[in-house]
């Protein structure tokens, strides 16, 4: 087909295309627009709806300034992986400041039995080293009291995550724990069973802590789990990265507090 044949065929088709009835097609070009222009609007609440908003966050604000309703609404401490329910609000206490004295009623009595065969029938003894390599996060020790040094016995406790507990004697009387210092993994169920009384809230290394007393839960060789306390004293709690930390001795909170922000990796040799 040349040129003015192919001219030809177009006009023929345009000849015909009049004659044909078509459909009636909407206007999507002003359909789009509309939307388009209706989209821009900015949605403001009504204001019913922004009275109540209002309102409600009033009444929120005031419940805050009750002790009693703000003990309901906050009513735990979460640090690390320990979270523990209170009664009644505690306030923050810096370390240099005196401790508020509190009736401690609910401070279980000291176990009647003599504290080294406990520890003997506890599971998961090894030495400092196999605890070392066991454990996926580093074990601290702390630099005081001067003259402390490495604990006389470790133990790795499983607790869905290994669980490690130093502790430290008397060198007069091996019978008397000193002090002890769990390192609890994150996701360790042991936490779960724990409710020490909060004497106060303080802070380690500028992160929270609190100043508790009360059991924890340890399991004997012989697979059984027990509610025990290693030292007839005070419990410092607080956490850094993936390990919570728990602190039993009878030194007093100040140096509960220099103790924990002495720990320090081990020396490798």
């Amino acid at each position: 087909m040349n040129e003015s044949q192919q001219n030809l065929f177009e006009k023929q088709l345009l000849s015909i295309s009049k004659g044909l009835d078509y459909p009636p097609t909407p206007d999507v070009a002003s359909s789009v627009m509309r939307h388009l222009r209706s989209s821009r609007r900015p949605r403001f609440l009504s204001r019913p709806l922004a009275w109540s908003l209002t309102i409600l966050l009033i009444l929120c604000s005031s419940l805050m300034l009750i002790p009693s309703a703000r003990a309901a609404i906050i009513e735990f401490i979460q640090i690390g992986v320990v979270r523990i329910f209170r009664a009644e609000p505690t306030p923050l206490v810096p370390p240099n400041e005196q401790a508020p004295v509190f009736p401690v009623t609910a401070t279980p009595g000291p176990t009647s039995e003599p504290l080294i065969p406990m520890l003997e029938r506890l599971a998961g003894e090894m030495t400092l080293e196999e605890a070392r390599q066991f454990v996926d996060y580093p074990i601290l020790l702390p630099s005081y009291p001067p003259g402390l040094g490495q604990p006389d016995r470790i133990f790795v406790q499983d607790a869905d995550g290994a669980m490690t507990i130093l502790v430290w004697t008397n060198p007069a009387q091996p019978e008397d724990v000193l002090m002890s210092l769990h390192f609890i993994p994150d996701g360790s169920w042991a936490v779960k069973k724990v409710s020490p009384l909060v004497i106060q809230e303080t802070t380690v290394n500028g992160q929270p802590a609190i100043w508790a007393i009360g059991p924890y839960p340890l399991r004997y060789s012989n697979e059984a789990i027990d509610f025990v306390r290693l030292v007839d004293g005070h419990v410092l709690i607080w956490a850094e990265g993936d390990v919570t930390y728990r602190l039993e001795t009878d030194l007093s909170l100040e140096e509960a507090i220099e103790i924990a922000e002495s720990l320090e990796p081990i020396p490798i040799p």
